[in-house]
Formats: C-alpha cells, sequence, structure tokens
C-alpha cells in the first residue's frame, strides 16, 4: 500500500476507535434514542457508520444504485455487538481492497451512479470525510440531546 493510502487508513482507524470507544460506553437501549422525528436513530446512525467503509468502497468500484440497495438492503445491526463487528470487518474489507490497488488503479477515475467522478483515492479520501462527519452527529446527539458525554479524544 502506497504511503498516502497508509496516512489514510491511519485517520479510519481513529475513527474507528473512536467509535469503538462511544460503542462501548452505550447501553442497547441508548441505540432507540432519536432526538429527531424522521432522523437516524443513535443505532441507526451508528448501523450506517459500520455500513460506510463497505458501501463506500463499493461505490469507489462503480457500484449502481441498485447493487448499492441490495447492499443496504442485505444487513439489519440492531445490537451494539453486530454494529462493532460489522463496522470492524467492513473496515477491514477497505483496508484490503485498497491494499491491493496499483498506481494506475488507485487514480483511476470512478463515476458514482449519482453523476460525481472521482479517482479511487479520492473516493477513499471522501469515505474518511463520510465517516468523521457522521460521527461528529453522532457526538453531537450524545452529548447535546442525551446529556452522554462520552469524553474521549475525537483527534489525536
Amino acid at each position: 500500500m502506497n504511503m498516502y493510502c497508509q496516512s489514510a487508513f491511519h485517520q479510519l482507524e481513529i475513527v474507528i476507535a473512536s467509535l469503538s470507544e462511544i460503542l462501548g460506553q452505550l447501553k442497547e437501549e441508548d441505540l432507540t434514542f432519536r432526538p429527531t422525528n424522521g432522523k437516524y436513530s443513535v443505532g441507526e446512525l451508528l448501523e450506517h457508520l459500520a455500513m460506510i467503509p463497505a458501501a463506500d468502497g463499493r461505490v469507489a468500484e462503480g457500484a449502481t444504485e441498485e447493487e448499492m440497495k441490495q447492499f443496504y438492503n442485505s444487513k439489519s445491526l440492531k445490537t451494539k455487538a453486530e454494529i462493532s463487528t460489522t463496522l470492524f470487518e467492513h473496515f477491514a474489507q477497505l483496508k484490503f481492497q485498497y491494499e491491493h490497488y496499483t498506481e494506475d488503479h488507485l487514480f483511476a477515475e470512478i463515476t458514482s451512479w449519482w453523476d460525481v467522478t472521482y479517482t479511487r483515492f479520492e473516493w477513499l479520501l471522501e469515505i474518511i470525510a463520510h465517516m468523521y462527519h457522521h460521527r461528529g452527529q453522532l457526538h453531537a446527539m450524545l452529548v447535546h440531546t442525551f446529556k452522554l458525554d462520552p469524553e474521549i479524544m475525537l483527534f489525536e
């Protein structure tokens, strides 16, 4: 794996470690907290976070809208254990995927089903941004709505 991808994966390791810490502090019943009607509950947001590495890894390979719907419909994560296991499995899958890219593969442009074109390396950067974005949402939900401050470092 090239140096840039190694650094990018280090950032993913940070966000995943912090998510694991947050998850470890929650009770199963905390997953049902829903601060805003019609928006993700804590558990649904954690489920989405666990799916991102594998889902966005598929986008980086040009998956179609239908393939993505099938992928998302293939999993239902309802417990802390299921979320945690899937988060780490999907991270490992993404890392394996990127470890096997040549420079040509890494810098090939891939167009998403919604018509955005990035190189596979740019898709990796998007995955990092996506993970940090939703971790920030989760942290804000817990701290400001439910008064559950996990008191963890969010950045190194």
